[in-house]
């Protein structure tokens, strides 16, 4: 399996990834490339996307492929985001308006109560009909800032504050924020599954 669609359109998510494929001796191919578009997320939980989007992509393409679908959750807002986060203000991807309307729910909020965690679920299907797709999942725990920092990164970035972390996600280094991100975590659980599966074949 040296060839994977990654299916997502998302730039920021595209950009990490290639970032965290680079050595993995995997040729990773964007499911825009191939013409093909993004799945409709209907499920109700982040695996259930995860694996609709994988789908979509792998039936699209005859390819084996990877999806993730991840997102914030912040404790105050029993979770919220959540499944909703790209599209928390309305309009789906728009950055600014999602943390500018994330500020607002917690405005007031002391800093004991903006507990968050970021959450990745990854789906690699081998076909679209793969009856045993690999899962793997990560959380990365921190607090929602009274106000964004740092320029690097996409979506919440600027405002999560990783636990044993003084600079926001936005203010991390490239290498730092991939070894300890959800997204990170998450795909060398994936990696070493696969290494696993690999090995025992």
């Amino acid at each position: 399996m040296g060839r994977i669609v990654l299916a997502s359109s998302n730039r920021g998510k595209l950009a990490e990834f290639g970032e965290l494929f680079a050595d993995s001796g995997f040729e990773v191919i964007t499911q825009g490339s191939l013409g093909v578009e993004d799945a409709e997320e209907t499920g109700l939980t982040f695996v259930e996307n995860a694996l609709l989007k994988a789908r979509n992509a792998a039936s699209a393409t005859g390819l084996p492929a990877l999806a993730d679908d991840s997102g914030l959750c912040v404790d105050y807002l029993h979770n919220a985001p959540g499944l909703y986060s790209a599209r928390y203000s309305g309009g789906h991807g728009d950055d600014a308006a999602n943390n500018l309307k994330l500020l607002r729910e917690l405005d007031g909020v002391p800093t004991e109560q903006r507990g968050a965690f970021f959450i990745c679920v990854l789906a690699l299907l081998q076909h679209a009909d793969d009856p045993a797709p690999l899962i793997a999942e990560a959380r990365w725990h921190g607090r929602i800032l009274d106000a964004p920092r740092g320029t690097n990164g996409f979506g919440y970035n600027p405002l999560f504050l990783p636990d044993g972390q003084t600079a926001s996600v936005a203010e991390l280094d490239t290498a730092t924020k991939n070894r300890l991100s959800h997204r990170g975590q998450a795909l060398a659980k994936l990696h070493a599954r696969l290494i696993e599966l690999h090995a025992s074949a």
